[in-house]
């Protein structure tokens, strides 16, 4: 437990000297190796666009979306959280359609992704409440009946309240076992 909280200190501490190297993120001056799961300096998550010319030529752009990262700004999310998570950074746009894929759910809900990636985990959560499902009971059904209790959590239509988020609530007792919600 203490060596895990020493490795989440550390992990952050590198975190902020990266951003403050970064100084003010614009989406559009990020390259595509670092555009994925960035948060921009006015708080608005940047995502990863394609587009094809005429000739055929494909070029990557990182655009600024209209979805809004709840208290992260100026955030270049790190190498280690993108592997533990699970995530791509050429990954296009923003979807929650990789949460019905049962090895990226396994990754996103493990204690080294949901209790040390908080930029993913808001993504996650917020992506799985538009779609009504609350993601700590998403977590917790990845067990042994995790299909037929997905079934239920899709079809009760249960969605968490938008006042909370995991960055707002950081109990554990909020989000139960297995996985403990992300600190600071």
């Amino acid at each position: 437990m203490a060596s895990q909280n020493a490795s989440l200190a550390l992990l952050l501490a590198l975190a902020l000297l990266v951003q403050a190297a970064f100084g003010n993120i614009e989406c559009e001056n990020l390259e595509k190796e670092s555009c994925a799961y960035a948060v921009s300096s006015a708080g608005k998550r940047c995502v990863l666009d394609k587009h094809v010319r005429r000739s055929g030529a494909e070029k990557y752009a990182c655009t600024t979306s209209d979805i809004d990262a709840d208290k992260l700004k100026n955030w270049i999310e790190s190498d280690e959280c993108i592997e533990a998570c699970g995530l791509d950074r050429s990954e296009l746009g923003i979807s929650s359609d990789s949460l019905l894929e049962a090895q990226f759910a396994k990754q996103l809900c493990s204690n080294r992704c949901y209790s040390n990636c908080p930029n993913i985990v808001d993504l996650y959560f917020n992506l799985a409440a538009g779609e009504g499902v609350y993601l700590p009971k998403f977590c917790k059904a990845r067990g042994a009946n995790a299909r037929r209790e997905m079934a239920e959590i899709k079809s009760s239509g249960y969605a968490a309240p938008v006042a909370e988020s995991p960055i707002d609530n950081i109990s554990a007792s909020f989000y139960g076992s297995p996985a403990l919600a992300p600190t600071y």
